[in-house]
């Protein structure tokens, strides 16, 4: 199962410090003890869960940012900067990989971090551990092709705050109640017209 789906910002933008990355989308999927419990003591009330909840995606995307700079060092080549039109493209140069976050960083159970950079976006999606990561690799790029293509996220100004519901449709179509799903041929050509569908209205 995936546990969380995050959008996020691997370069400085604006007022951010370099190094620092800022969380633009996250959707958790299922309960979290640990956003219910501090540890195993007492019971948090609403403000404290959505604090606790906002600081461990923060940890998460420091950790990738850290990763996705690594790579690209690394890699020895700048991001390629891509323009609106240019998604499929864009996403054949995104740098991915694979982070294991042990228990307790940030979450009480080991989970595994799949991410994939796309100029300066980065989208993740944090797996049990047990999880087939080739099936949650597809998925993930599945994902993010459909938030590129369909909500133009490569163009100048875009606020993927703003779109927040149609990202949020994408997900319980192609990932819902956090279950990655095999698709068949003739079913992923199903889901594809039924994503264009909405998204074109």
């Amino acid at each position: 199962m995936v546990v969380v789906f995050l959008i996020h910002t691997v370069c400085p933008i604006g007022a951010l410090a370099p190094g620092e990355s800022r969380v633009l989308y996250s959707r958790v999927f299922g309960p979290d003890e640990t956003l219910f419990f501090q540890g195993g003591k007492r019971q948090l009330n609403a403000e404290e869960r959505r604090l606790l909840s906002a600081e461990k995606l923060a940890v998460v995307a420091r950790q990738v940012q850290s990763a996705v700079s690594l790579r690209r060092e690394a890699s020895g080549r700048p991001p390629m900067e891509a323009l609106p039109g240019e998604e499929t493209l864009a996403l054949q140069e995104a740098d991915s990989g694979v982070l294991r976050l042990r228990c307790g960083d940030p979450y009480w159970q080991e989970v595994s971090a799949l991410w994939l950079a796309v100029n300066s976006l980065s989208f993740v999606m944090l797996c049990e551990p047990h999880e087939n990561l080739l099936l949650a690799e597809g998925t993930l790029r599945n994902l993010a092709r459909h938030c590129l293509e369909h909500l133009h996220m490569l163009g100048q100004g875009s606020e993927v705050l703003l779109k927040s519901s149609r990202v949020d449709v994408l997900l319980s179509r192609l990932l819902p109640h956090g279950q990655l799903v095999f698709l068949n041929h003739r079913f992923a050509q199903s889901l594809e017209k039924d994503v264009a569908a909405y998204m074109n209205k």
